[in-house]
C-alpha cells in the first residue's frame, strides 16, 4: 500500500514505509487456529448428542460465536495491521491507521531532537521494538510500537534529519537546495 503522492509536499519523497511487524499477526494466526479447532470439536459434539431443531439451533448458535470471535478476535487486528502505515519522507514522519475512520500524526524533521528505540528480549528475537522520536513541538514525543528493524530505522531518521537540516540551511543561504543533476 503505497503512500499517495497527492498528500506530499512539493520536493517531499517517501524514503520508506513500514507496517508494524510481523509478530502483531502471531496472535490473531492464533486465535484463528484455535477458533477452528473450537469450532469443529464442538460440531463434532453438537450433531452427535442432539438432533433436530436443538441440534440445529446449537449449529445456529456455535456459527454466530464463532464469526463473533473471528471478526474480534482475528480480523479486526489483521485489518489494524494492514491499514497502518508509517511512512518516513525527506521532510516528515507520517503515522496513519484506520479504515474508515482515519487517525494520523505527523512531526517534521525539522523538530526531531531525539531519537531512541528500546525492544525487550522478545522483540529482539523477532527484529522489532519501539520508536520513540524527542520533538521540540508541543505535542513532544511520537512513540511509535511495533517498529521492524527499529535500530535501522532509528539510523535512518538520524540520516533523514541531517538531510534535512541541510536541506533547510542552503535554502536559508540562498543556495539551490536541490540535489544535482546529471544533465549535460
Amino acid at each position: 500500500m503505497a503512500y499517495p503522492q497527492k498528500l506530499l509536499g512539493n520536493d517531499e519523497q517517501v524514503q520508506f514505509e513500514l507496517r508494524p511487524a510481523w509478530k502483531t499477526v502471531i496472535w490473531p494466526i492464533v486465535w484463528l487456529l484455535l477458533i477452528i479447532a473450537a469450532f469443529a470439536f464442538l460440531m463434532g459434539k453438537v450433531n452427535s448428542w442432539f438432533d433436530g431443531t436443538t441440534g440445529t439451533i446449537l449449529t445456529w448458535g456455535l456459527v454466530v460465536v464463532g464469526l463473533i470471535a473471528l471478526v474480534i478476535l482475528v480480523v479486526r487486528p489483521l485489518v489494524y495491521w494492514w491499514t497502518t502505515q508509517y511512512v518516513f519522507t525527506n521532510r516528515r514522519i507520517i503515522i496513519r491507521t484506520g479504515v474508515i475512520a482515519r487517525k494520523g500524526r505527523d512531526m517534521p524533521l525539522s523538530k526531531v531532537n531525539d531519537v531512541s528505540f528500546n525492544h525487550t528480549v522478545w522483540e529482539r528475537m523477532l527484529n522489532c521494538g519501539t520508536l520513540m522520536v524527542e520533538s521540540a513541538a508541543e505535542n513532544g514525543q511520537l512513540v511509535i510500537e511495533n517498529i521492524p528493524d527499529v535500530e535501522r530505522v532509528q539510523r535512518e531518521v538520524y540520516r533523514l534529519h541531517d538531510e534535512d537540516d541541510a536541506f533547510r540551511r542552503a535554502r536559508n543561504l540562498g543556495v539551490d537546495p536541490s540535489p544535482p543533476t546529471n544533465e549535460s
